[in-house]
């Protein structure tokens, strides 16, 4: 990498860089572009993709009701209501 190209990330990015900084991202970001470099060149034949490097499983629970139906209660406040639905004023025409 070279420093234009480090404006151009920039200016993509739209971040404003010192020019004092410039050396550091430029060290960082190859630092990173040769770290791409070595895991691309890994091979991975035969290798299943995976969404988690751990075997875990997610604990769900019952679905199960566990409140009562309240709606009569909650609509009998309300403004307006039509058919169960709560009406309110039109913002789109």
């Amino acid at each position: 990498m070279n420093r234009s190209e480090i404006d151009r990330i920039a200016h993509l990015a739209r971040l404003e860089i010192a020019a004092a900084d410039v050396p550091v991202y430029l060290r960082e970001l190859s630092a990173i572009l040769e770290f791409v470099e070595q895991l691309s060149a890994t091979d991975t034949e035969g290798i299943e993709p995976m969404a988690h490097p751990l075997d875990a499983c997610q604990r769900l629970r019952q679905d199960v009701v566990t409140e009562a139906d309240q709606r009569d209660r909650f609509q009998a406040i309300a403004p307006a209501v039509d058919k169960g639905l709560y009406l309110v004023p039109q913002v789109i025409e």
